[in-house]
């Protein structure tokens, strides 16, 4: 399998309707876990550009803080970065994290869902991780999709949009 370049940085754009590009990915301790591992559940599928930088440990802190009652909610979660699994075990200890963290060291599973390719930062255009949300429904398909997220606060406003207060 070869991996994303810099040169295919026109990334796609998943709408609600859409199927939920399938994966099967390496989490923090190299097991492969699949999103057809969760179908008959919703399952939240986040992008983050890199383990144990500020922003991406508030947003895996605030999901692992809201992660049994979105279980309740009858949403799994999964994160995905292009860290590699041992850096993935040592966020995941070192933060206390109870939320799954897949390694997609490719970026074809980023590139697939659109959360890699052009972004801005600092005003200046790079290309990398576009920090992005999705709720896949039971059945496969994309029920939300959120682009160019914010860590902060992001985990708030998608109970809010998904009606948990």
């Amino acid at each position: 399998m070869t991996g994303v370049t810099d040169t295919d940085v026109a990334p796609v754009r998943l709408a609600p309707g859409d199927t939920a590009p399938e994966f099967t990915l390496p989490d923090a301790d190299g097991n492969p876990v699949s999103l057809a591992d969760h179908r008959g559940r919703r399952v939240i599928v986040y992008c983050y550009p890199a383990a144990m930088t500020p922003g991406c440990t508030t947003q895996a802190v605030d999901f692992t803080a809201s992660a049994g009652d979105l279980a309740e909610a009858g949403l799994d979660i999964i994160g995905i970065s292009p860290d590699p699994p041992e850096q993935l075990l040592r966020f995941r200890e070192k933060e206390g994290l109870r939320i799954t963290l897949l390694s997609d060291p490719e970026k074809q599973v980023l590139a697939a869902y659109g959360a890699y390719g052009t972004k801005k930062l600092y005003g200046k255009e790079v290309v990398g991780v576009i920090r992005s949300t999705f709720v896949v429904d039971a059945e496969g398909r994309i029920e939300k999709a959120a682009y160019n997220v914010k860590a902060t606060g992001h985990v708030a406003k998608l109970r809010r949009d998904l009606g948990l207060g």
